[in-house]
């Protein structure tokens, strides 16, 4: 719990000239300077500071970090927000404990009488405590966002095959359905898929809600609690928190410029409990980076010798903007080792919450039986809307405009790093997908840099947060989603100064960074 002592009511000026975060942060000073909480004392969690207040998460999060960093506060893992020694003072301990069994008199409970969570949950509260909060206004620029951009939503298109298909279908459409999923859309994706060398048809595919729900079920597929994945380092950060909440834990593979590292994955799917694989070989998140075909076989040949599944994640499949199209590890496997992930949720929009996933056999047996058991159905007017948006080529033409958007954006992006950023500065150039990666030439661990970011107006997403037990790194992903070609210039010659001012402070002292350039 929070310190009793902490004010319940600060005072926001909406309409003043200091942004809310430093109100908030200079009142905070203020309470720690008067005496009111001392060293050591906890302050509110920054869900409950946000709902008092009437304010954004995001808006307390950049709060606290800005007091981390002139040093009035310090942030545990896992526990929270503490008055650090070196501002608060002491309080005699039997004060401390005094006030804290007095609040909780008052509330009517015990010392330390809490409600007791599962193992697994607690970990997920201590990796969503870790990530980084982000302050929001309209004249930030958003190089952290991986949605696609609305203000290229294709809303009439969608709504007018949503209205087709109630018109046809009538009443059935907002029944339960089978938990594969609407058939039509089905048959739709898969003709899709066969475009992409994957001998697939309807029946071998699985609907779901979106690439989050498709992750966990192909866990769950070959995984229990206790057991561990190999995932790539650095990985999709979603990954890392549905490991934990499955009771799973990640088995680091080392990546090159070529994708994961053989020799790296053979050391590792030859431990035991390492029951699965899950890879991003297409524009790779967070790297952007794609694995060469090559690599792909050798993956493949690997996983088999094992005979450990690949879980191939192509939530990007569509999104190639340049380059040849080269086959999914879905279209290259011969032994029915890999489950081939698939969400709307980036080519088109996340609202529409629909993703796919492929196997054979056994495998797609398993998926079925796991899908009816974690939903009775899904929301078949949406899936039927889709199957018309597909079939009629308003998809294909949706993805020609997104193509032509990522290829200018990508190379805004390209063109303001290379102006803005360090000497040996090194970031990725991807083939297709919204997210690049960018490696700092000094010591210093991104995280560092977020709160001087957003007072300048850009932000973007630090490297450890792609990092198992989110280690330090000296790299950020930058992404062209939400930000045209002018925010992206103006986004990074912002953070450009931003990392050479922390360059000039920083020049003799760092943690030890993640390299992957």
């Amino acid at each position: 719990m929070s310190h009793p002592n902490f004010p319940q009511g600060l005072s926001i000026d909406a309409t003043g000239d200091r942004p809310v975060y430093q109100q908030v942060a200079i009142q905070i000073q203020g309470v720690i300077g008067r005496g009111e909480i001392v060293s050591g004392d906890r302050l509110p969690a920054i869900r409950v500071l946000a709902a008092q207040l009437g304010l954004h998460r995001d808006t307390i999060a950049l709060a606290y970090e800005s007091l981390a960093s002139d040093g009035w506060v310090e942030a545990r893992v896992g526990a929270g927000t503490f008055v650090s020694p070196s501002r608060g003072g002491t309080g005699e301990v039997g004060d401390v404990i005094d006030r804290i069994a007095g609040a909780a008199a008052e509330a009517g409970g015990e010392v330390g009488a809490e409600m007791t969570l599962s193992k697994q949950v607690e970990q997920l509260i201590a990796i969503d405590n870790m990530r980084p909060r982000y302050a929001t206004g309209d004249d930030v620029v958003a190089l952290h966002r991986l949605i696609p951009d609305p203000r290229f939503y294709p809303v009439d298109e969608f709504r007018s095959c949503i209205d087709q298909a109630i018109r046809e279908e009538g009443p059935a459409l907002f029944s339960y359905a089978s938990p594969e999923g609407d058939p039509r859309l089905r048959r739709a994706m898969a003709a899709r898929f066969r475009s992409h060398g994957i001998d697939l048809n309807a029946d071998e595919l699985v609907l779901c809600h979106g690439a989050s729900q498709g992750i966990s079920l192909a866990l769950r597929l070959f995984t229990e609690p206790g057991d561990q994945v190999a995932v790539e380092v650095p990985t999709y950060t979603n990954v890392l928190s549905a490991l934990a909440g499955l009771g799973l834990s990640p088995a680091p593979v080392s990546m090159d410029e070529m994708g994961a590292d053989p020799e790296a994955l053979d050391r590792v799917l030859s431990k035991p409990d390492v029951k699965a694989f899950y890879t991003i070989p297409s524009f790779h998140n967070p790297l952007g980076t794609t694995m060469p075909i090559e690599r792909r076989r050798q993956v493949l040949d690997v996983a088999k010798r094992h005979g450990v599944p690949v879980i191939e994640d192509g939530f990007e499949l569509d999104l190639r903007f340049r380059g040849e199209d080269g086959p999914p590890l879905a279209a290259l496997d011969d032994s029915d080792n890999v489950v081939l992930l698939f969400s709307f949720s980036k080519s088109l929009f996340p609202g529409v919450r629909v993703g796919s996933l492929s196997a054979h056999g056994r495998a797609l047996e398993g998926l079925v039986a796991l899908k009816h058991a974690t939903d009775l159905s899904d929301a078949l007017p949406l899936q039927a809307g889709l199957a018309r948006f597909v079939e009629s080529g308003a998809y294909d033409r949706h993805l020609a405009r997104m193509r032509r958007l990522l290829r200018s954006r990508h190379k805004a992006m390209d063109e303001a790093l290379g102006s803005s950023m360090p000497e040996g500065t090194a970031w990725t150039k991807p083939e297709g997908g919204y997210q690049l990666w960018v490696e700092l030439p000094f010591e210093v661990d991104t995280r560092d840099l977020l709160a001087d970011s957003a007072r300048a107006g850009v932000l973007f997403s630090p490297g450890a947060s792609f990092m198992p037990e989110a280690r330090p790194s000296r790299a950020m992903r930058l992404t062209v989603a939400c930000a045209d070609e002018d925010e992206i210039h103006r986004g990074v010659t912002a953070l450009g100064e931003v990392v050479r001012s922390s360059r000039s402070v920083r020049s003799s002292a760092g943690r030890a960074a993640g390299i992957h350039l």
